[in-house]
């Protein structure tokens, strides 16, 4: 009777808070057209009611996965009593029910957030910021009251559950969902205060600066997501890549891309007063496309390894979208002419130009992207059958789209803005330029000859090159001019200008990524053998030698591992141990491959099948350069950090225009 109870809690909790995330809606809209403002006062304390009704919903999820009470549907569906409590704790987005209450928990939080940070600030849009959000939760509510309930109870209680899908127990199943949830959740706020200014008609620059800080939030948690997912996939499913083109991997990657052209083409609009209805658009698409993406991991539509089963939420969620649009629509043929352009374009040499060519491209990369994962749903709905899009696809559109994107973003980083003289282009470019010529040269002396390897590496040296151009000039100027040592002037030149320099951080993690996946992918190599033991096999300047197969019980699943001795030149350098391992509750095997890491390439082993005769069968690849794919990351997601940081010149602004109101007060 007690868990009767307790799941009834637990549906009562969505119910109220779908409810109540109603009455928002209601009491925000009403104080504004009203001038009620005690309705507002009464809609903040439901944004707060809401984040305590989600979180109650959250604990007892979690409680109820954490004690095994396998009357839960879900619970029984996602958690076992032998499966370890690190993967039980993350059941609760390893499920349909559970992302969804996850998604809803994290827009109540940042709704309570926005609250928080906007306290005597925008009082104007607060309002109505407060009252899409609220529509946002009401939509993730419905699906989890009238269709996907977590708290479901199972007629009997099993004696045992089936467990986390085998695939999903792997570490980056505690990071990787969380930081792309937090991505997809976080767009919510920018494009809130997007609709917010198109209903006030307040569409200056304030309502973008307002944002900056969250849109770079969600965009760094998006990254944050493609790079855990692309790891996982790296170590987990072992065919010897990180990007397949899975749709769920596009449907993360879409959004990411809109972004990004968003975040640069804000840039324009702050300096130059363009681009106004350019910028609305961007980060409408970047929300819906969000959105989408969790239509196509939830609804089932589309086949995926990451994708849960078919359910009814589909067409909700397309209503949800078309809604939205509508809505956007309308509003934007209202303020339209509120939305001139303050300037105009003086010249196709100029920096507005390439920030123009650069969202343009990025756009296209989303369209094809978002074009070949859809296929197959509209190939079922119009020819009655799913024609899959495979990689190639992908690689052979998207490939030189992102070459031209890569040397653009060199060629944005030098350019000027309004107009850019040949004398500025010569003295600019040619630095850079030289670099990449003589990169070409010394590669080619050492027997690299792939036409695409060659022109990518030329591509990523220019960029690295005009960034590393700007961070000398800079640097050389505070020496001249403070007087500062070679130590001191690139921290205080980059702390002095905390998003300009943290900007061209997160370009050059960029093109150390590129450098990683284009080693990675043009100059791979491999092997694939069966071996006796005390045999080896032989891959470039690496010899494994197998020694033996063993067989354990580890924890829910029976593992079989290759254990392997690594020679280099001759010399041991180290021991691995791919492995298989078979979960007997889901019937499911999985694979776990060895990786030896250094700087120059990556050892990548798989144990892709054995023999009662205790001969194993191994697959062996060297992947060059693939670990300047993480560092690059890790060098991005820095840059993006010091980005978010609070410039001081603005700071002293706003201190210098307070202190003028309090003047003028006196």
């Amino acid at each position: 009777m007690a868990l009767l109870q307790i799941a009834e809690v637990g549906n009562l909790t969505l119910v109220l808070g779908m409810v109540v995330s109603l009455y928002v809606i209601f009491a925000a809209i009403f104080s504004q057209l009203k001038r009620r403002p005690e309705f507002l006062v009464s809609a903040k304390h439901g944004v707060f009611v809401v984040a305590g009704l989600t979180t109650l919903a959250v604990v007892i999820l979690e409680w109820a996965l954490l004690t095994h009470q396998f009357r839960f549907e879900y619970v029984a569906n996602h958690v076992s009593r032998n499966q370890p409590a690190f993967y039980t704790v993350s059941a609760l987005w390893g499920g349909q029910e559970g992302s969804l209450l996850f998604w809803v928990w994290l827009l109540g939080l940042f709704g309570a957030a926005v609250l928080i940070q906007q306290a005597n600030q925008r009082k104007h849009l607060v309002p109505w910021v407060i009252a899409f959000m609220a529509f946002t939760q009401t939509f993730f509510f419905a699906l989890l009251v009238f269709i996907s309930s977590p708290f479901v109870l199972l007629p009997q209680t099993p004696a045992d559950g089936v467990g986390l899908n085998p695939l999903l127990q792997d570490p980056g199943m505690f990071i990787h969902p969380v930081t792309q949830y937090l991505g997809y959740v976080g767009f919510t706020v920018p494009f809130a205060f997007a609709l917010a200014a198109l209903v006030t008609g307040d569409l200056s620059y304030d309502w973008i600066r307002t944002t900056r800080r969250w849109a770079l939030f969600a965009w760094l948690f998006l990254s944050l997501g493609l790079l855990f997912g692309m790891r996982w996939a790296y170590v987990e499913l072992g065919w010897g890549g990180y990007w397949g083109w899975d749709p769920v991997e596009n449907a993360a990657l879409i959004p990411w891309l809109t972004g990004t052209a968003y975040l640069h083409s804000v840039m324009i609009q702050e300096k130059r007063g363009m681009l106004k209805v350019w910028n609305l658009v961007l980060i409408m698409l970047t929300f819906l496309l969000c959105i989408l993406g969790t239509f196509i991991t939830r609804s089932g539509v589309i086949q995926s390894v990451h994708a849960f089963g078919v359910s009814s939420m589909g067409p909700l969620f397309l209503a949800y979208i078309a809604a939205v649009l509508v809505v956007f629509a309308y509003l934007m043929y209202l303020r339209m002419d509120k939305l001139k352009e303050e300037n105009r374009l003086d010249s196709f040499v100029s920096r507005e130009a390439t920030f123009l060519l650069n969202n343009l491209i990025l756009l296209g990369a989303a369209v094809a992207t978002l074009w070949g994962t859809i296929f197959p749903m509209l190939s079922e709905i119009f020819a009655g059958k799913q024609i899959t899009v495979a990689a190639p696809f992908f690689n052979q559109i998207n490939g030189p789209i992102f070459l031209a994107l890569i040397v653009l973003m060199g060629v944005c980083t030098l350019i000027g803005w309004r107009r850019a003289s040949p004398a500025h282009l010569k003295r600019n470019f040619m630095p850079p330029l030289l670099l990449a010529v003589v990169t070409t040269v010394l590669l080619v002396a050492l027997g690299v000859r792939d036409p695409y390897g060659l022109v990518a590496f030329a591509a990523a040296t220019f960029v690295l090159g005009t960034v590393l151009l700007e961070f000398y000039r800079g640097i050389r100027a505070r020496m001249r001019m403070y007087r500062e040592n070679a130590v001191v002037a690139p921290v205080q030149l980059v702390n002095k200008n905390r998003r300009r320099y943290g900007g061209y951080i997160v370009h050059i993690g960029v093109i150390l990524a590129v450098i990683g996946i284009v080693g990675s992918t043009f100059f791979q190599s491999e092997l694939q053998k069966n071996v006796m033991p005390g045999e080896a096999a032989t891959l470039g300047q690496y010899t494994l030698q197998f020694e033996k197969l063993k067989m354990t019980q580890e924890n829910n699943a029976q593992v079989i591992a290759a254990d392997l001795v690594v020679f280099e030149n001759g010399a041991q350098v180290d021991t691995l141990r791919p492995l298989k391992a078979y979960y007997p509750a889901a019937d499911q095997m999985t694979t776990e491959v060895a990786v030896r890491t250094t700087l120059r390439e990556d050892l990548y082993v798989i144990l892709a099948g054995w023999n009662d005769d205790g001969s194993a069968t191994l697959k062996i690849i060297i992947n060059p350069l693939v670990v300047w794919l993480w560092i690059g990351f890790i060098v991005f997601i820095v840059g993006t950090l010091i980005a978010m940081l609070p410039d001081p010149r603005h700071a002293q602004v706003a201190e210098r225009v307070r202190a003028e109101k309090a003047l003028v007060g006196a």
